[in-house]
């Protein structure tokens, strides 16, 4: 009888501080400025904007439910745990032909109701615990009970933990158990929105205490930084090819690297390491490490066609930070133990990184002259031109891919007792560098002339890609399992056939030679 006095009390009080218009009435207190305050889940500190965007994105695909942002969404259903209604009924996606089976959804049906499916939990551990090995139906059912587990925490109030402060000292409680009687009860006589008072009141104690590092958190995410970096190199592209003067696209080129370099530093301001700990990073910094490089050599060599280079491969890299996000999650996690060396995180890592974003140059050119030469036409000249630029970026790339495999070895030495086991993500390091050095080799003796180290430029890139993004989203094994990843395995196959298809589709036939292009023109 208590608790439900308690509970009508709460409502009361809310319909009685928030009585301007239904909307604010029945968000309660749930408003988009909470999203500045202090939460604490993932092992950290974080701002509850950032939180509730990376959930309710995890649960729903989406970072809004009709007019409601996601920090609403989130502060409403962390209210349920206090039996305050509402009627957001987000869905989940099952794309699984079996989930949907085991689920028993309608035919052609694709999405369940998240609160049906926390009612769907026993049957899912059930069939997972029936199944030993990891194929895709497994983790689809696993990928399904984890996000029924969570909203059944988000709806229980358990997820949402605020800072209550006790002189110096600091614990983090759900807030069904923050927002108590008698604090609210207070506030009612000194605030015309107690919740939020009682809230705000205790963030400006643990900001006092702890400091307001969430903050920078919180306004790096709203700016949207990567968004303007993709804005930023793709003028840069279109004004190396509108304008005359390349003072324009130099502007804009060494702009984006500026905006990147803040992009790279306050992520590693929030984190305190090298942010080169996760799939989003490596993408981040090597297409940072590219543009960075392209600019330096292209400085050295005044060579444009190096800028060009860099910008092509960036705006890639930009593409997909910003929008394959259900393969790359921008969340900042906990490292896992063997990573918390900063100094070999980065060293080796970062020399590695560094050589994938060196021979993707080298990768952008070689597919750019196939296509130009099977379709518009390139003389001898032009040929040999554009090889020798594929060559340089080839003899830095592979040079730092050698210098951060030797890194890793010492570093496995240092953290696992071995210098090399064969590790799937060492093994294919090494067949990638193997093949980078037998084209060198190739080309330093003429052994593999121009018209074939072209092509086999373009497809050397498959094995840094399979270095890369395959040992983590395909075998997902080995020692390097803190990196694995789900959702990447369809964008690496499309890349393979990608590029194979457009390796056979420019060397079958005749390419379009010079004098013929002039004569068409």
């Amino acid at each position: 009888m208590k608790k439900i006095l308690s509970t009508l009390t709460l409502i009361l009080l809310m319909s009685l501080s928030f009585a301007e218009g239904d909307q604010v009435r029945n968000t309660y207190f749930c408003q988009d400025e909470l999203g500045a305050i202090p939460i604490r889940q993932g092992g950290r500190v974080k701002p509850l904007y950032v939180h509730a965007n990376e959930l309710i994105k995890f649960l729903s695909g989406k970072t809004s439910y009709q007019n409601l942002s996601a920090v609403q969404v989130y502060c409403l259903l962390s209210l349920q745990g206090m039996d305050l209604a509402n009627n957001i009924a987000l869905e989940a996606r099952v794309d699984h032909v079996d989930a949907q089976k085991l689920l028993e959804l309608p035919e052609g049906q694709k999405t369940i109701l998240l609160k049906n499916l926390v009612e769907e939990i026993p049957t899912l551990q059930k069939e997972i615990r029936k199944q030993k090995v990891q194929d895709s139906r497994i983790k689809a059912l696993q990928a399904l009970l984890n996000q029924a587990a969570l909203y059944r925490e988000i709806t229980s109030g358990q997820n949402w933990l605020l800072p209550a402060m006790t002189n110096e000292r600091v614990d983090w409680i759900p807030v069904n158990a923050f927002l108590r009687e008698d604090k609210v009860l207070e506030a009612k006589t000194k605030s015309k929105t107690p919740f939020l008072f009682v809230i705000t009141e205790e963030v400006k104690k643990y900001e006092e205490l702890k400091g307001s590092k969430h903050l920078l958190e919180y306004r790096f995410s709203k700016a949207k930084l990567p968004i303007v970096s993709l804005v930023l190199t793709l003028i840069a592209l279109a004004s190396l090819t509108l304008f005359k003067k390349f003072t324009f696209c130099l502007s804009f080129s060494v702009l984006t690297l500026l905006v990147q370099i803040s992009l790279i530093t306050i992520r590693v301001l929030i984190s305190g390491r090298a942010p080169i700990t996760n799939m989003y990073e490596t993408v981040m910094f090597s297409g940072f490490g590219a543009l960075f490089l392209s600019l330096i050599v292209g400085h050295l060599k005044k060579e444009k066609i190096y800028v060009y280079m860099g910008l092509m491969y960036n705006a890639c890299t930009l593409m997909m930070m910003n929008f394959a996000t259900g393969m790359l999650s921008e969340s900042i996690s906990p490292l896992v133990p063997v990573l918390r060396d900063n100094f070999w995180l980065s060293t080796h890592v970062t020399t590695i990184i560094m050589s994938y974003g060196a021979l993707a140059l080298s990768w952008i050119l070689a597919n750019t002259v196939l296509i130009k030469k099977r379709f518009s036409g390139l003389n001898k000249t032009d040929e040999n031109y554009y090889s020798d630029h594929i060559y340089t970026t080839l003899k830095w790339g592979t040079i730092m891919l050698g210098a951060g495999i030797i890194l890793g070895g010492v570093w496995a030495d240092y953290s696992w007792g071995r210098f090399w086991g064969w590790d799937p993500k060492e093994t294919w390091s090494l067949i990638a560098f193997i093949i980078y050095m037998a084209i060198l080799h190739g080309r330093y003796t003429s052994w593999i002339p121009t018209k074939r180290f072209i092509p086999l430029v373009a497809a050397a890139f498959m094995s840094i890609m399979m270095a890369w993004f395959g040992v983590n989203y395909i075998l997902a094994s080995g020692l390097h399992s803190y990196g694995f990843s789900e959702g990447g395995a369809l964008f690496l196959g499309s890349f393979f056939l990608v590029q194979t298809g457009l390796i056979i589709v420019t060397g079958i036939g005749k390419p379009k030679s010079f004098s013929q292009r002039e004569v068409t023109n």
